[in-house]
């Protein structure tokens, strides 16, 4: 059985994930490991963490941030508390793949904390 991990960090990203999140839910061989980390977490960005439990789909992690504004210095510290979160919930699930979508910071976070722990990223 294969561990999947997948980082989301905002809607965008997860619109375009939600296909491929049910194929490995729904694929013998993979067992899915979804992180959940950004404006999913945010009252003021609309909580969407409540759609991603509405389709039915297990979190394996939430990795809050702390989003109270969108300039330089607060997303710089996003950053790195997404890096350090990721990075824990890495160690803690132990996938064998990371898969990843996106420009923003969290999936940057993402893939330093997959890189510093040499899984894989697809």
């Amino acid at each position: 059985m294969r561990r999947i991990g997948v980082v989301t960090g905002s809607r965008a990203d997860y619109g375009l994930l939600l296909p491929v999140l049910r194929a490995i839910l729904e694929h013998p061989g993979m067992t899915l490991q979804l992180m959940v980390t950004g404006s999913h977490l945010e009252r003021h960005l609309g909580h969407t963490l409540d759609a991603i439990h509405g389709d039915g789909l297990p979190v394996a992690a939430e990795i809050p941030l702390g989003l109270a504004a969108d300039d330089a210095l607060t997303v710089t510290r996003a950053l790195a508390r997404a890096t350090d979160g990721i990075g824990r919930a890495l160690a803690e699930l132990g996938p064998d793949l990371l898969l990843i979508l996106g420009d923003r910071y969290e999936i940057l976070a993402a893939a330093q904390a997959a890189l510093v722990a040499r899984i894989p990223i697809a």
